[in-house]
């Protein structure tokens, strides 16, 4: 069976751990849920033993052949060389043909004989060559044939027999058959799900946008099959419109719920439907026994209990236990969850979702229980009870109807539940309701599109004519024009849109919309490079703007915070960012969460706290993904906190997914903020050309959109030193010479003096002029320590050690080089350490690799160490790198050498020209 390479994303470390165990001898035996992918590696694995030349013999029985004895072991030998079957003595060959012809011993002897059969076809296939026997779904194998080849493999077969074999767990029938299957000494691994990143880039090599295969992940709970199974069902439409579950991933979870005793799905079927699961909640509505069902649904790979809470895993096993149930059961379990609730809230919810007549009295009292919800903070509790009042609104009601629903839609939004959102806005849509409503509702889906607002111009065109002449409602479809008009990267509409905006919402007498239009103003002059920006900002600071949770990343105080870090008063921006997170986070979830998360994180990297920085990071990234925001934002600030703390790797991947992400959705500001992202990942890797490609690229789009500041993407110190490694030196002082002067007309914040400084200097340093360049690196350095900024300040100093080194002072190199190592360890700034140590002890390491290779440097130094037999781990303390980023590095040498283990490895290097000498100097740029 072919193999796809997109099929195996995210298993390269997990191949090579069960291919060095296979040389080894012996037997392998992987387990997991259906659809995690066991097929795809048993496939790839046969395949590479068969490149080596080894006899590869396969089976994989259906579940119908589970009770027909001796079905499996005969199709397994029926895949072996034809001259086997006479090289048998004459007893073992007779009683050979008879079990192919599916014959019965005929008496004990001859049934001892049958058991010999396969031990001795395989001794006599191993004296040929090496053999791998490849056992996929053993849980389907007829009982006899697994006793034969566990026989077999219990007469030690010899090194030259190995065995891999796969079993779905949990098995319906409880039996962990995969081990017992393998000769000595055998190893089980347990297949993994597929991490969101990875799982990503499989489903972007099925064409899938990467806003709609990053939310896939929560959905499948990583699992690739049940991922591309719900893909597949994908139509083209809005973001947040979900799809029906397709079949083929209702089989796999039925499976799933199949294999669990009854009372364990009778039990989780009142989690699915329960508001909140816990517990006690199913201890109270009848489910006595809960704890223990709950240990076994989670020991069946099920569900997740963290403290008292529960959550399925996929989510979507909750819905097929829902959507199975019935209605009479489902009307049941909700009238058990009504009596069980300790909160008058979710009694009502229950009561309701007994029956879906409408009822005025029922959608009366869900309407009053959403505005509680509402003033509590519970907004997603709110949005879905406004949403079942309106759905069990009779048509008496028809006028509130259509309030609960707009209601719905923008509480929703704010919750960060853009599924439900959009039904709410839908459902106004499709009625006969007034232009105020349905303004409102096309406001809804506008916001749905996150970054993707080019695809947006109808909901536009229609919301400004339902709107007319009133300004109430044509301010805030304006605003959003403005918006609209930035991210597509059009300046003058959105300085055009802006002013509109203003006019409406001064006549409409909305201070909180014209703040957000002068926000959205002041943002579009500070790009430009024009100096009203300042008096713009502190026109929308003075406007008494209501503080709505929802919408903080576009009104002043948040943008005044965003100028703050990027002027580097980085203290004044943390305290006011801190102080908008306590608000945001009463949603729990959306988009000013995630942009104040996105900040803080920023505003923690250049101060020098990488563990901060990674942790909002991550932080926005699943918040992101949990609200199906655009994820090109969130990618970009991930990729900006692992080039500082984390891996060179994981950063050039996220700005690589930013990219995709953001030309798909025509967002040319983060298009912009992850190339950058992605050039430094480049050259700071040693792939110098490809950075300095994804840099010219930036340069060209900020200038054909007319953007100047050089303190918002700060990239021009970036290109300038990888322009000059490539020996384009007058192209390199002249993007510095175009900072400096944008600097000089727009007054720029202290911390580009050293910024543009230290640029010069790496110039400077690499074409010939080393006295200069010690000289502005060391001023830079006191620069950056005067203003606090660790990070800046150590990258000063180890540029400052490499123009030492050039002017052959390597006592002062060394100084320098060991005071910005000392600060990049007490910053945990991981990639920079590991950067610092290699040009600190050139003396240690690796000389460029042979091109025909493709290595970098570091990938070069670890190869040639896992070569010399080093573990992960001392190759990790030797390096000062974690064991993580040197199995992730191994994973990419892998790929580039065609080789799936550290066998091959050794073997594919010793051949090569991978020695001991100097390390590149690329290590000391920007």
């Amino acid at each position: 069976m072919r193999t796809e390479e997109h099929d195996l994303v995210g298993r390269a470390v997990l191949l090579a751990a069960i291919d060095d165990r296979l040389t080894a001898g012996g037997g392998v035996a992987l387990h997991g849920p259906s659809g995690i992918g066991k097929t795809a590696l048993l496939d790839a694995l046969a395949a590479s033993s068969a490149q080596r030349g080894d006899l590869v013999l396969r089976l994989r029985p259906a579940p119908s052949e589970r009770s027909l004895p001796g079905a499996g072991v005969t199709d397994l030998m029926a895949g072996m060389p034809g001259d086997a079957a006479t090289a048998l003595p004459p007893a073992p060959r007779a009683a050979l043909a008879a079990l192919r012809q599916g014959l019965p011993p005929r008496a004990s002897a001859s049934a001892l004989t049958r058991r010999l059969i396969l031990p001795l076809l395989l001794a006599h296939c191993a004296r040929e060559r090496p053999v791998l026997l490849v056992l996929d779904d053993v849980q389907w194998l007829d009982a006899e044939s697994a006793e034969l080849i566990a026989f077999a493999m219990r007469r030690r077969p010899g090194p030259r027999v190995r065995v891999l074999s796969a079993q779905r767990w949990p098995d319906p029938a409880g039996r962990r058959r995969a081990a017992r299957l393998c000769p000595a000494p055998v190893s089980e691994f347990a297949v993994p799900p597929l991490s969101a990143d990875d799982l990503t880039v499989l489903l972007e090599a099925r064409g899938l946008p990467c806003r709609t295969a990053s939310r896939l992940h929560a959905a499948s709970g990583g699992n690739p099959f049940l991922a591309l199974a719900l893909g597949a069902a994908v139509a083209p439409g809005p973001a947040w419109q979900p799809a029906p579950l397709p079949e083929p991933a209702r089989v796999l979870l039925r499976e799933r719920l199949d294999a669990l005793p009854a009372p364990v799905a009778d039990t989780l079927l009142v989690a699915a439907l329960a508001t909140e699961p816990t517990l006690g909640t199913l201890i109270r509505a009848g489910r006595e026994d809960a704890a223990r069902e709950l240990r076994l649904a989670e020991a069946a790979g099920a569900i997740e209990c963290r403290g008292d809470a529960v959550s399925f895993t996929p989510p979507a096993l909750g819905t097929v236990l829902a959507e199975d149930a019935g209605a009479r059961r489902r009307a049941q379990v909700h009238g058990a969850l009504a009596a069980a609730a300790t909160d008058e809230t979710d009694a009502i919810r229950h009561r309701a979702l007994r029956s879906g007549r409408p009822d005025a009295a029922v959608a009366k009292a869900l309407a009053a229980a959403a505005e509680h919800a509402a003033e509590a903070g519970a907004g997603r509790a709110a949005a879905e009870l406004w949403l079942l009042a309106a759905e069990r609104c009779p048509y008496t009601l028809a006028a509130q109807r259509l309030d609960w629903l707009v209601t719905a839609a923008g509480a929703a939004l704010t919750a960060g539940v853009p599924a439900m959102a959009g039904r709410a806005a839908a459902a106004v849509l499709a009625d006969q309701a007034p232009s105020q409503h349905r303004v409102r509702a096309r406001l809804v889906l506008i916001d749905l599109a996150g970054q993707a607002l080019s695809g947006m111009a109808e909901t536009f065109a229609a919301a400004v004519v339902e709107a007319g002449d009133d300004p109430a409602l044509l301010a805030p479809v304006r605003l959003r024009l403005t918006w609209a008009a930035m991210v597509g990267g059009d300046p003058d509409g959105a300085v055009a849109e802006a002013a509109r905006t203003v006019a409406a919402a001064r006549r409409a007498g909305d201070p909180t919309t014209e703040a957000m239009a002068l926000s959205a103003l002041a943002q579009v002059q500070r790009v430009r490079g024009e100096p009203d920006w300042a008096r713009t900002l502190q026109w929308a600071l003075a406007l008494p703007a209501a503080q709505v949770p929802g919408w903080l990343h576009m009104g002043p105080r948040y943008l005044a915070a965003r100028f703050a870090m990027m002027d580097d008063r980085l203290d004044e921006a943390r305290d006011e960012l801190l102080r908008l997170l306590a608000v945001a986070e009463q949603d729990r979830a959306g988009e000013a969460l995630v942009e104040v998360l996105r900040s803080l994180s920023e505003v923690a990297t250049r101060a020098g706290r990488c563990r901060d920085a990674l942790r909002y990071a991550h932080r926005a990234v699943d918040a992101a993904a949990a609200a199906g925001l655009s994820p090109g934002p969130t990618w970009y600030t991930a990729a900006v906190a692992e080039l500082a703390g984390g891996s060179l790797a994981a950063a050039a991947g996220y700005a690589r997914r930013g990219v995709r992400a953001s030309e798909q959705e025509g967002d040319s500001i983060y298009l912009r903020r992850n190339l950058h992202a992605l050039g430094q990942a480049e050259l700071r890797a040693g792939d110098t050309r490809a950075g300095v490609a994804a840099l010219r690229r930036l340069r060209d789009l900020e200038a054909e959109r007319g953007d100047t500041d050089p303190m918002i993407v700060r990239w021009h110190g970036d290109l300038a030193g990888g322009l000059a490694a490539l020996g384009e030196h007058d192209e390199a002082a002249a993007t510095l010479a175009a900072a400096r002067d944008a600097a000089r007309r727009l007054g720029a914040a202290p911390g580009v003096t050293g910024y543009l400084d230290r640029a010069t200097a790496v110039v400077l340093s690499e074409s010939g002029q080393p006295d200069t360049a010690v000289l502005l690196s060391a001023a830079a350095a006191l620069h950056f320590a005067r203003l606090r900024q660790p990070i800046e300040q150590a990258h000063a100093l180890l540029v400052q050690g490499g123009a030492e080194r050039r002017r052959r002072r390597y006592a002062a190199a060394r100084v320098a080089i060991s005071a910005a190592l000392a600060i990049f360890l007490a910053a945990d700034a991981k990639p920079w350490t590991e950067q610092t140590e290699r040009a600190l002890s050139p003396a240690e390491g690796t000389s460029a690799p042979p091109a025909d290779l493709g290595l970098t440097t570091t990938e070069a130094r670890i190869a040639a160490m896992v070569r010399d037999g080093a573990s992960n781990r001392e190759i990790a303390t030797r390096l000062y790198l974690s064991v993580k980023t040197v199995e992730a590095t191994l994973t990419r040498v892998y790929r580039k050498l065609g080789v799936r283990s550290r066998t091959q490895l050794s073997s594919r290097l010793r051949t090569a020209d991978i020695g001991s000498g100097g390390v590149s100097e690329l290590t000391t740029r920007a």
